[in-house]
């Protein structure tokens, strides 16, 4: 997983530097609320998560995990920060 997640951080990385137009990250980037759109859409993402494991519902507790850890992904580069500082904070609660 840890490969899957580098790649998908330098692909997150590619857009906030080169800001495509048809690029949805790229728009989380430029979004008019700055960072708030970043985090409403963790809010939202988490909200759907527990109501997915609520039902018990396998395939969309996978869909809105990976829609977590993606926007996730786009907090840490718009924070400057990568995969490597999850994966610090991760070891030291080992």
């Amino acid at each position: 997983m840890d490969e899957t997640l580098d790649e998908l951080f330098a692909v997150i990385e590619d857009r906030k530097d080169r800001l495509p137009e048809d690029s949805y990250t790229a728009s989380l980037f430029t979004h008019e609320k700055g960072e708030n759109a970043v985090l409403e859409k963790l809010g939202e993402e988490t909200t759907e998560l527990v109501l997915a494991a609520k039902e018990d519902d396998r395939e969309e507790i996978a869909h809105e995990g990976a829609d977590i850890v993606y926007h996730l992904l786009v907090l840490l580069a718009m924070k400057d920060m990568d995969v490597a500082d999850l994966e610090a904070e991760l070891e030291a609660r080992r």
